[in-house]
């Protein structure tokens, strides 16, 4: 049965309250015509979670494409002559050899070296960065360090609204709106446009690690046109709004801060060493404890798992305690099952000395123990030759 690709104007009336103080995007009214039905906040804002059938999306994404509202990752606007010195202050990963145009994923650290956000790092000119963030107030942060760092900058959150259209044929969307030569902005790459007088800036990101773009609405009063020009031109290509994917994230190894990690979180707990320069001559927050921590080594290590038994019906909703022989060693913290892999798979923390692959464990779930088998991870298109085509 084909899903049904035109807005119910009925659903314009539904009413989704948290109150004032959560904030709803451009996207918002043209989501709930398009059939969102579900909400959860993060980042302060609303974020569509429930376009019908969640396997339904994840076959959309992967075999078609979505567009989805992703206006909750909120940018962090950092400009002025030390707006370069002042970015490189707030995340261990070398900045020296990005390019204005290109993307960087990036880690924020404080003092003990725990993430405080795991954002993605647009620079839009040489003193002009964006910090797309995943859930939390770094805002705050940035300009709290902003104070007495003795720099001059500015730091703010600008009007800015990402979509996400993700799948594999959402380039051939893109160049029926932009033109052939969208074909030529590369991998974790930007470029501004406009569409129809619409400001935009899109890069080649998304958290889905399939082909895919996001563009960032520059004018929040010009949300609901842009939604509905993408989904016209979409329609051929079996474009369908829907939502961030757990399972293709989880099946990515794709990282959700809160779940995966939060500021206990150091980055060599992670894997994520590659993202911490200890060399190089540029200070930042946290570059002694990271230093420290490199030379003891972690006590944990993030792990991924195949659990035994029957296919979860959705994510989990708590961590999940991990043991070997009745001794706790560790938490399930993101579970699904892949309809494609036919595996119910996880990330999950746990004790360095239980960390090796093919190593057995017991996982306590709400519906009882099961056994569970560590795998190496990311569990799908390792090299993310989907996501680089």
């Amino acid at each position: 049965m084909q899903p049904n690709l035109e807005p119910d104007a009925h659903r314009a009336t539904r009413q989704f309250g948290f109150g004032t103080q959560i904030r709803k995007s451009p996207y918002f009214d043209a989501t709930v015509r398009w059939g969102a039905t579900g909400f959860s906040v993060y980042n302060h804002m609303y974020i569509p979670r429930d376009f019908g059938d969640p396997v339904a999306n994840f076959w959309n994404l992967v075999n078609a494409a979505t567009l989805s509202d992703v206006s909750v990752e909120r940018q962090v606007e950092i400009t002025g002559p030390d707006a370069a010195r002042f970015t490189q202050l707030l995340t261990p990963r070398n900045l020296s050899q990005c390019a204005v145009g290109q993307c960087k994923y990036v880690l924020i650290t404080n003092a003990d070296g725990g993430i405080l956000n795991d954002p993605v790092l647009l620079r839009l000119g040489e003193n002009h960065f964006w910090l797309s963030l995943a859930d939390s107030d770094i805002l705050l942060w940035a300009q709290g360090v902003a104070v007495n760092c003795g720099m001059d900058v500015e730091i703010r959150e600008p009007d800015v609204s990402p979509l996400q259209l993700q799948g594999p044929n959402s380039g051939k969307i893109m160049q029926d709106l932009f033109g052939e030569s969208i074909g030529e902005l590369g991998y974790y790459w930007l470029d501004e446009f406009e569409l129809d007088g619409i400001p935009l800036i899109v890069s080649r990101t998304g958290w889905s690690s399939e082909l895919g773009y996001e563009l960032y609405l520059r004018d929040g009063t010009r949300g609901d046109e842009l939604w509905e020009r993408i989904m016209a031109a979409g329609k051929p290509h079996g474009l369908v709004p829907g939502h961030t994917s757990s399972i293709r994230r989880i099946e990515a190894g794709m990282l959700s801060y809160h779940s995966d990690m939060d500021i206990d979180t150091n980055p060599f707990e992670l894997g994520l060493g590659r993202l911490v320069d200890l060399d190089m001559e540029a200070d930042y927050i946290g570059k002694s404890a990271l230093s420290r921590i490199a030379r003891e080594g972690v006590s944990r290590l993030q792990v991924g798992l195949e659990i035994d038994g029957d296919p979860f019906a959705g994510p989990n909703n708590e961590f999940w305690p991990i043991s070997v022989f009745g001794q706790r060693i560790g938490q399930v913290t993101s579970a699904i099952y892949s309809p494609r892999l036919e595996a119910n798979i996880a990330l999950a923390m746990v004790q360095i000395d239980n960390s090796s692959i093919d190593s057995r464990v017991e996982v306590v779930t709400p519906d009882g123990s099961r056994n569970a088998r560590i795998v190496p991870k990311p569990f799908y298109d390792p090299r993310k030759n989907l996501a680089k085509s």
